[in-house]
């Protein structure tokens, strides 16, 4: 019987099978990658792409200025204060009957938010405003913007430790949630964001498509 086995043959084929294998290593790598957002701390960009090219980091802080402030106006802030009551009013002053927070940010004890914000606002001047999902956010996860500057504030809305675990897609559906449009349905004699809901969407999802960037300190 005739042995066909020829090593140097075979040894040929193991170093061409070689480069074939890190060449598809390094593009699983990079297919990895391209997927999945990352955090760089030097230049405090969350980029959606390796290919970053593909973000305006002007844009996107430009855009942000815009958001930071319908975020700090009272309809936005007074629900994410940096104490366990919320705030009230347009000068945003502890709210007057002091509920707190509670674990879930809908209340504590008897005193829950529900009881006077209902679905709808109640009608009357300075009545509390309405909503089936109104409440703080909940203790573990505070999201507090009273008191943030611009930068620190894009740097916890990115930050899913901190923001809920909130991929970048869930931010942008975020600005459909029915209590942030809530903002913009505010309760008898009391004033609205300084944009319409359409124009603070629009700044909100171009800076998160610009990556995401924080504003710069002296901004």
């Amino acid at each position: 019987m005739k042995n066909n086995f020829n090593p140097d043959k075979n040894r040929r084929s193991q170093y061409a099978v070689k480069p074939l294998v890190i060449a598809l290593l390094i593009l699983v790598v990079f297919v990895t990658l391209s997927l999945r957002g990352r955090y760089n701390n030097d230049d405090t960009t969350y980029a959606l792409l390796v290919n970053t090219s593909e973000h305006d980091s002007t844009k996107s802080k430009e855009a942000f200025k815009k958001v930071y402030t319908v975020l700090m106006h009272p309809r936005c802030m007074n629900c994410h204060p940096a104490g366990d009551i919320p705030l009230q009013g347009e000068d945003s002053h502890p709210h007057t009957m002091a509920p707190r927070r509670g674990e879930d940010g809908k209340g504590l004890y008897a005193m829950k938010c529900a009881n006077c914000h209902q679905n709808e606002n109640t009608p009357g001047p300075h009545r509390p405003p309405g909503n089936p999902l109104w409440h703080l956010p909940p203790a573990d996860m505070k999201m507090v913007f009273e008191g943030k500057s611009a930068r620190e504030l894009a740097l916890q809305l990115v930050d899913k430790t901190k923001n809920g675990n909130k991929s970048m897609a869930d931010l942008i559906e975020h600005a459909e949630d029915t209590l942030v449009k809530a903002g913009w349905k505010p309760a008898e004699g009391l004033e609205l964001p300084p944009m319409s809901h359409e124009e603070f969407k629009e700044a909100w999802i171009t800076w998160i498509e610009n990556g995401a960037y924080a504003p710069d300190e002296t901004d």
